[in-house]
């Protein structure tokens, strides 16, 4: 049996993550889903919950043919140790999956494999993107699950991120 590692924000869970989740369901028996800066929450850059995350990831793999485990991986500011903690939060794993240059490396040099997944779409499939048309109240539905949509409406996330990206000043 192999175990894969993915990590990432997901704020929100996107259809760029579940084509990658999808591929490497491919590869492995199970997936632990490592939900990444799992403390943040309530701003632009991230603003839903790691709870939150765990229901849009949870509720987007329900059909996926591969056992899944989402779990919160909080921020830790040394590097040096961050696979050490990664892992004594997770489930074992035999293989990381990331296409980030420092997941990579550090995963490499605690002597996990690591293997990068394509991207897909990443023009307009990037978190920034759907973030961005929340807040204009442009059409980021179809770049999402439709297991997201559902969350964000549940936990009225629009207006969430709508509210904490107004700015406090009145112009002047």
């Amino acid at each position: 049996m192999t175990r894969g590692f993915y990590i990432g924000r997901f704020q929100p869970y996107h259809n760029g993550h579940h084509n990658v989740v999808e591929t490497i369901a491919e590869e492995v028996d199970e997936l632990v889903v490592g939900i990444g800066s799992a403390g943040d929450s309530h701003t632009r850059h991230d603003p839903f919950t790691a709870g939150e995350r765990i229901m849009m990831i949870t509720k987007s793999l329900v059909d996926l043919d591969v056992v899944t485990y989402a779990v919160p991986i909080e921020d830790l500011e040394r590097n040096s140790v961050w696979v050490s903690h990664v892992q004594s939060m997770s489930p074992d794993f035999d293989v990381a999956y990331s296409n980030n240059p420092l997941v990579i490396r550090l995963f490499g040099e605690a002597g996990v494999e690591v293997r990068q997944s394509p991207m897909f779409k990443r023009d307009v499939l990037e978190g920034t993107e759907v973030r961005d048309r929340m807040v204009a109240g442009e059409d980021w539905e179809r770049l999402v699950p439709d297991a997201v949509v559902e969350v964000v409406e549940e936990i009225d996330g629009i207006d969430r991120i709508q509210q904490v990206s107004d700015s406090d000043s009145n112009g002047s």
